[in-house]
């Protein structure tokens, strides 16, 4: 009798030697590695009850020539070198179509035939993934043979015979494998969403291909089998056109994820920017955040593009940095600022401006930090511009920023009740103020909460945009994520 102690170590190195033939790894097995070695044995055991069908459905001798299904097969095996890969646990090719082509003429043993040709380059460790996919591909694709066989004769002729059999062939085949398939893709942890892309790229095939296939079947039999070669260049040139367009596909991923790359980097600029003159004021710390949030959310009422809107929040937030650049003292004086000293006040705008335009890509951002306290009359600073003159985010600040100021704490006066405020911002349309900016946002703050309209909570707090992202450059657009 064996004793339990070595039993289990008989038993761990059996499972060791499963492991590393079957997974290529050393070490027992987890729960999904048992799951998929059991779900392999019984994929085995079908291969072998639809190869036995397929052999007594029709019998090893053929009725057609054989050499043919030697272009076939030899067609698979270098499409299934030419694979695609949709995901680090998926891949495509157009093997699939000599499968169908021989499970339509020659019927499902050669069809079985033709799939394990075609993945003999697979055959290395791990096995156990040239085994899954060589079972899963064999009853497929004997299962697309016999019902080929089922829908059209060996000696039908017909066109519209042969299409019926080669759309019944393609769809148990495609349909077939990629069921089977997605157990071995979910046993490895691919995710639902991974699982259905690569099911969107096989419904794509079935009506692209099967005229074509179906055309092919018809020439060979009503031709000359030589035809069989005329499958060569459409399939090829098939997988080439969407390797193409994976490789552009890829690429432009890589530029959406560097344009995002790059915005929090110039986001991440501009929070440094405002927490430095929050340092130095402490009466206007949050006053940039609060003008970035309301300048947001006007361009959004407004219905700005996108990348306007998010413009609009960065340009609130470093609106006021040319602050840092005032004589000490001046941010801080409790009264009121006399004619020099609201003269150097002014100049904060044009500071601003030479400040940001050292940094790549903010010169439209410093444009607008220029001209966010003109005025619609003329009598702003510091270029005394009109109306439309003055950038449209720089009119959206304008009244972001004052609303703000005003229902702030100032050293020299107390914050003002919401509803003031929006008075006050009312007094100056069409003179300090633009009409339709100004409507927008009394908009927003009628169907505010009080919280928003004090520009206190969440909405508030110092961080990138809420809307999806560009760069703020003027030379980058949004790009869908």
């Amino acid at each position: 009798m064996f004793d339990g102690i070595t039993l289990k170590g008989d038993f761990q190195a059996a499972e060791n030697r499963v492991a590393a033939w079957f997974f290529g790894v050393e070490g027992p097995l987890g729960w999904r590695d048992r799951a998929l070695l059991g779900y392999a044995v019984w994929l085995g055991g079908l291969f072998a009850v639809v190869t036995a069908a397929s052999v007594a459905i029709q019998g090893f001798t053929p009725e057609n020539p054989l050499w043919p299904l030697g272009i076939l097969a030899a067609s698979a095996f270098v499409a299934e070198g030419q694979s695609v890969r949709l995901s680090p646990r998926a891949e495509i090719s157009v093997s699939f179509l000599p499968i169908v082509l021989a499970a339509v003429i020659y019927g499902p043993v050669a069809a079985v035939f033709v799939s394990v040709m075609s993945l003999l380059l697979c055959f290395r460790r791990p096995y156990g993934r040239w085994f899954l996919w060589t079972s899963t591909r064999s009853i497929a694709a004997g299962c697309a043979g016999m019902v080929a066989m089922s829908v059209a004769s060996p000696s039908e002729s017909r066109f519209g015979g042969l299409l019926a059999a080669v759309a019944a062939a393609t769809v148990v085949e495609q349909g077939g494998d990629f069921i089977l398939g997605a157990v071995v893709a979910r046993l490895r942890g691919s995710n639902l969403a991974e699982i259905a892309r690569i099911a969107s790229a096989v419904l794509i095939t079935i009506p692209l291909y099967t005229p074509i296939t179906g055309l092919l079947v018809y020439t060979y039999r009503e031709v000359s089998p030589w035809s069989v070669a005329l499958f060569l260049f459409p399939a090829f040139a098939a997988q080439k056109l969407f390797l193409l367009y994976k490789e552009q596909r890829a690429t432009a991923e890589e530029l959406a994820r560097a344009i995002v790359r790059q915005e929090k980097a110039n986001m991440s600029f501009a929070t440094a920017l405002v927490a430095t003159l929050d340092a130095r004021d402490r009466y206007t710390a949050g006053h940039s955040t609060a003008v970035a949030t309301y300048a947001r959310d006007i361009a959004a009422r407004l219905d700005l593009p996108a990348d306007d809107q998010q413009m609009a929040h960065l340009c609130g937030l470093v609106h006021d940095i040319g602050k840092v650049g005032l004589p000490p003292g001046l941010l801080e004086k409790p009264g009121p600022l006399t004619l020099p000293e609201r003269r150097l006040m002014e100049d904060h705008p044009v500071i601003g401006e030479r400040i940001l335009l050292n940094v790549d890509d903010y010169s439209e951002v410093a444009r607008i930090v220029r001209h966010h306290h003109e005025r619609i009359d003329g009598s702003g600073y510091p270029d005394g511009l009109i109306d439309d003159a003055i950038p449209l985010i720089s009119r959206i600040i304008s009244v972001a920023d004052a609303y703000n100021a005003m229902t702030s704490d100032r050293p020299y006066r107390d914050a003002m009740p919401s509803h003031v405020a929006r008075i006050r911002i009312a007094e100056g349309v069409g003179t300090q103020f633009d009409t339709g900016v100004v409507a927008a946002f009394e908009a927003i703050l009628a169907g505010a909460t009080e919280k928003y309209r004090c520009g206190d909570g969440e909405a508030f707090t110092v961080g990138y945009p809420r809307l999806r992202g560009v760069a703020p450059g003027p030379q980058l657009r949004v790009v869908a994520s």
